[in-house]
């Protein structure tokens, strides 16, 4: 554990303010946290205050904190090739690659890497227009895909109004039963419903115009939703039928979040393409890339390629993937985090609904939760408004809800109406029944914003 070093907090945090621009926020009324280390599924700031960290960041440190597997890989690369441009071959690279598409399907067999999850997405895009000559892009609005230019436009929440200047994107409903905008009434029914619209809205789109369909396999950012039986195989069957390149973002639900490698093999389903980043390599150093399906590749064989990143393939990002996916086999951390949603995670979480009628719907996979906070049961009012402000607590009530968290020692992961529950891979037990406990007080607390019937 951090000693305590209250001095050195304030200066950390008065140089922030002095000369860091942070993202998606207005800067004056900024107090950020000052994080003085972190270790396992805990980091700590500069009081020596430690949280239990049940947001992996940005749902990205699968392997915990300071992995010392993953942190000698970078070590030992660093000390062998620090760097080198993209046009050279070199093993870390070759490495990295190999170990992503053995896990992926038979036909994924090559890698794009690029320097974090949007620009895979943007260029997952290039590669689907050029293969297909067609260059819409079709994806959900409840979506988060990234914050550059054909990535926020296809990205389906609020943060795409200010930023849509990429052009032929179009957005469509997903499945989303508990909000269902199609009246169904049970998974199948939901199913059956959004792949109807789906279709509909490629033949007023126009199918001879439509490249690729871009959803993310588990949606994260905009409320875990996992896609009900059969829906993922219906939009593969839908791109089979009309000539459209299926995207899976995988950016956060891949390498081992849903308890599978890849959040699309819970689906009997395989992509033509599948952007990752985060969870390679636990977000140690910026990674990202496309796994490429076979006839997708081919289509390059002979024709040039119009991207490139001068960090494609950096060695020491790709060292950091080789160190984690190695430790994810040699510890069988899949394996537990697919352990921990159901035995621990699952019906911990479904008993806080039952107590706590805030709580309107529990849903998730592996250490991928969410859960959907109402007002009222009945009418399903969430607890925040959708729209406006998109980063941080979007009411007062959800701000109260981070408060309560964060003064007994946990981290959370919100957005509007949700808690988000997504803890490392590598959580245990305790530590996952800590997080519960903490949330049964935090839930105590919040549920005086409940008005409707218990």
């Amino acid at each position: 554990m951090y000693e305590p070093n209250p001095e050195e907090g304030k200066r950390v945090l008065e140089m922030d303010r002095a000369h860091v621009f942070h993202s998606w926020s207005a800067q004056g009324a900024l107090a950020p946290m000052c994080v003085a280390g972190a270790e396992g599924s805990y980091f700590w700031d500069y009081d020596g205050n430690r949280f239990l960290d049940f947001s992996s960041q940005l749902v990205f440190t699968n392997v915990g904190h300071q992995h010392p597997k993953v942190v000698k890989a970078i070590q030992d690369q660093a000390a062998k090739l620090s760097t080198i441009a993209p046009q050279h071959a070199n093993a870390a690279r070759n490495g990295a690659a190999q170990r992503i598409t053995d896990l992926a399907a038979p036909n994924l067999n090559k890698v794009f890497f690029t320097n974090g999850g949007a620009d895979a997405i943007e260029n997952a895009i290039r590669m689907a227009r050029i293969h297909t000559h067609k260059h819409k892009v079709l994806s959900f609005y409840r979506s988060y895909h990234g914050n550059t230019g054909a990535a926020i436009a296809a990205t389906g929440d609020p943060r795409r109004w200010p930023n849509e200047y990429s052009t032929q994107h179009v957005h469509f409903f997903g499945p989303y039963l508990y909000r269902t905008p199609f009246w169904s009434t049970s998974p199948e029914q939901e199913s059956e419903r959004a792949l109807e619209h789906l279709e509909q809205v490629i033949q007023f789109e126009g199918p001879d115009t439509i490249g690729c369909i871009l959803i993310e396999s588990v949606v994260g950012t905009s409320g875990i939703l996992v896609p009900p039986p059969g829906y993922l195989k219906g939009v593969r069957a839908l791109c089979d039928k009309y000539g459209i390149v299926f995207i899976a973002d995988e950016v956060m639900s891949g390498f081992g979040r849903t308890g599978k490698w890849f959040a699309f093999q819970h689906f009997d389903v395989v992509p033509d393409l599948v952007t990752f980043a985060k969870g390679s390599n636990s977000g140690y150093v910026p990674v990202g890339g496309v796994i490429i399906a076979d006839h997708v590749a081919a289509t390059f064989d002979e024709r040039v390629f119009p991207g490139g990143l001068t960090y494609s393939g950096h060695p020491l990002a790709c060292a950091s993937i080789i160190g984690t996916l190695d430790a994810m086999k040699e510890e069988g951390i899949v394996e537990n985090a697919a352990m921990i949603g159901e035995k621990v995670l699952g019906p911990g979480l479904a008993e806080l609904q039952e107590r706590h009628p805030v709580i309107g719907e529990v849903r998730g996979l592996g250490v991928f939760w969410g859960l959907d906070l109402v007002t009222d049961r009945a009418t399903r009012a969430p607890l925040a408004p959708y729209g406006g402000k998109s980063y941080g607590p979007a009411s007062p009530a959800m701000g109260e809800l981070v408060a309560e968290c964060k003064q007994r020692g946990l981290m959370p992961f919100i957005n509007y109406n949700r808690m988000h529950v997504a803890p490392p891979c590598t959580v245990t037990e305790i530590e996952a029944k800590e997080g519960l406990a903490i949330l049964d007080e935090v839930y105590t607390v919040i549920d005086r914003h409940y008005v409707g019937q218990s």
